[in-house]
């Protein structure tokens, strides 16, 4: 069956959602399809590993797409094109005006068959991971970075057994300076969490009811589930068969736009150019996805938005949390400012003698201090910062 409409979405997460309020904004009456591959209409992604753990109800999630009037096409993937129109799934056709790549990504796998193993990504993976927590199962977890530490002090939370394997020497320790991830893998330890750091797993096997993991140094772990937060792949292919410019996501210009005419693309997929930093990246989290979504729904319908927002990120960690902007690397020039050691303070990540990225390491509030820091491209040093950013 044939669908023609003004604009057409092709994902339905967070950006797709905001885009169509974006659109909404300046055409209030054109047509828009949003087809997304999921079960369930447009969610908040982030409570999946940090709130809903926490007593948030699992109403409040909801981005209740539906209110802005545009047609919601679920269980649907868009699969190929002939240059003026989509082909979905289920058979049918979609004939568009302005078209929205916001395909997110797909989460990387293990380079072996791991069967039974679940990739964290979607509201379903929560509903399965919710079921054997309260029935107190017992969990591995494969990676020691963002989602792998929110998921591992979930569960443990809700009183599971948790073992987290990764090969670095300690949690967040690529982005973390060395002190920092210590005394968080210790922290992670005193609650309960089995640490195997400096660890790669080399094999997943078992049935159903019990799996089993085998490490790079021949040690042999056993669970009743695994989880693999490993990260995640911008999902490519459709943009691919457009024709448009792939390179590390999908490359857009500073009004989202692709290199195809009336083609946009937003959050995770995008690489866009930050004017902040002065180069090209890709960012995998909600400020960007909301805001992203946003500017490339206006522009869609007739805006002409440049996208020069430095987005922030944020995690909860047991009894602790951060919010960061910007570069964030081991490897970078770092300068710690604590006001009570491993527990309440700044952390700067330099670059060129300039501040790339900022860390606020339980001290909230202070967002828009560090973008303007890091927009400044001032050369500044350790004495400088100490006490620049508080709240």
């Amino acid at each position: 069956m044939d669908h023609l409409c003004k604009y057409l979405i092709v994902g339905g997460g967070m950006t797709a959602d905001a885009a169509a309020r974006g659109i909404r904004e300046l055409d209030k009456d054109g047509k828009v399809i949003v087809l997304s591959s999921e079960h369930y209409p447009p969610y908040d992604r982030p409570p999946l590993t940090k709130k809903l753990w926490t007593g948030k109800p699992v109403d409040s999630i909801w981005r209740n797409t539906a209110e802005t009037g545009i047609e919601l096409r679920l269980d649907t993937r868009a699969l190929s094109n002939d240059g003026t129109h989509i082909l979905d799934s289920n058979g049918n056709v979609y004939r568009y005006k302005k078209l929205l790549l916001a395909t997110g990504g797909t989460p990387r796998h293990l380079p072996f068959a791991s069967n039974g193993v679940i990739y964290f990504r979607t509201f379903e993976d929560y509903l399965r991971i919710r079921a054997l927590a309260d029935a107190h199962a017992s969990f591995i977890i494969i990676g020691g970075g963002f989602i792998g530490s929110e998921i591992a002090a979930a569960l443990a939370m809700n009183r599971c057994k948790v073992t987290m394997i990764f090969p670095e020497r300690g949690l967040g320790a690529r982005i973390f300076p060395a002190g920092l991830s210590e005394f968080l893998s210790s922290h992670y330890r005193e609650r309960g969490v089995d640490l195997l750091p400096e660890e790669n797993v080399r094999a997943v096997t078992g049935t159903d009811a019990k799996a089993a993991v085998v490490t790079s140094s021949g040690k042999t772990l056993s669970a009743d589930a695994v989880i693999a937060g490993i990260g995640i792949e911008p999902e490519v292919s459709l943009a691919k068969s457009l024709g448009v410019a792939v390179d590390n996501g999908v490359i857009v210009d500073e009004q989202l736009r692709t290199t195809a005419a009336d083609i946009y693309a937003a959050g995770d997929v995008a690489n866009f150019y930050s004017s902040a930093l002065g180069q090209r990246r890709r960012v995998e989290h909600e400020d960007n996805a909301n805001t992203m979504g946003s500017v490339a729904g206006r522009n869609m319908a007739g805006g002409s938005e440049v996208y020069d927002h430095l987005p922030f990120f944020y995690s909860d960690l047991f009894d602790f949390g951060y919010e960061a902007v910007g570069e964030l690397g081991s490897d970078y020039d770092i300068i710690e400012d604590w006001r009570e050691p491993f527990r309440k303070g700044v952390i700067y990540y330099l670059k060129w003698g300039t501040v790339r990225g900022v860390l606020l390491w339980n001290t909230w509030g202070q967002i828009d201090a560090a973008r303007r820091l890091i927009s400044a491209k001032e050369g500044l040093g350790a004495e400088s910062l100490r006490g620049r950013i508080f709240d």
